[in-house]
Parts: C-alpha cells; sequence; structure tokens
C-alpha cells in the first residue's frame, strides 16, 4: 500500500469520528516519519555513479556508448551531440575529453 492510500485512509477514518484529532494528528506523523527513514535509507543506498562509459559500445572512449546507455537512447545520438558542439560551440572537444577522464568505465564486459 502506497503512503498516499495510507494517508487517505487515516483521513477516511478521522472524517469518520473513528480517530480523534489526537490520534490521527500521531498516526500520521509517524506514518510520515516512517516513510522518511524508508526514503533517506534509499537514497543513501542508491549507487550515485550510474553513468560508465561502456566498454562494448566505444569509437575512442566509450563515453556516448555510456552516456547512450544511461538515457537509453541510441549512441550515434550521443555522437552526433558531440560533433554538432564541437561544430557549432568549439565545446564538444573538450566536454569529451572531461568525460572521458572523469567518468569510469563500465566493468560488465
Amino acid at each position: 500500500m502506497s503512503l498516499a492510500d495510507e494517508l487517505e485512509k487515516l483521513g477516511q477514518l478521522h472524517r469518520t469520528a473513528q480517530l480523534s484529532d489526537e490520534e490521527f494528528s500521531r498516526a500520521k506523523e509517524k506514518l510520515l516519519s516512517s516513510s522518511g527513514k524508508e526514503a533517506s535509507s534509499f537514497s543513501a543506498n542508491y549507487n550515485v555513479n550510474v553513468v560508465r562509459r561502456s566498454v562494448r559500445d566505444r569509437w575512442f572512449g566509450g563515453v556516448c556508448g555510456g552516456l547512450a546507455i544511461y538515457s537509453n537512447t541510441e549512441s550515434w545520438l550521443w555522437r552526433l551531440i558531440f560533433v554538432a558542439f564541437v561544430c557549432v560551440f568549439g565545446t564538444g572537444f573538450l566536454l569529451y575529453l572531461f568525460a572521458w577522464i572523469f567518468i569510469p568505465e563500465s566493468d560488465s564486459y
């Protein structure tokens, strides 16, 4: 049962006078504090560095292949974006170089 469903159920019990104001506020606070702990423990266990350079889909460093896996798009689209940044703004090469240096390589082959 989701948090919204549980809050709705509590509200319904309060509206039908099955819960007093004090009981409702305590139950609501307890429910919200328990869901906050679950969310914080999830975020603490979540891997922040999910972008990895691809080992299989690579031309130079695997940056575009890794970004394609991360964003669920095709790698040619990312290659086109980097080429456009090189041609239009002149920063595409520098961005690719920094990504190649700072994004770790994938462990899976």
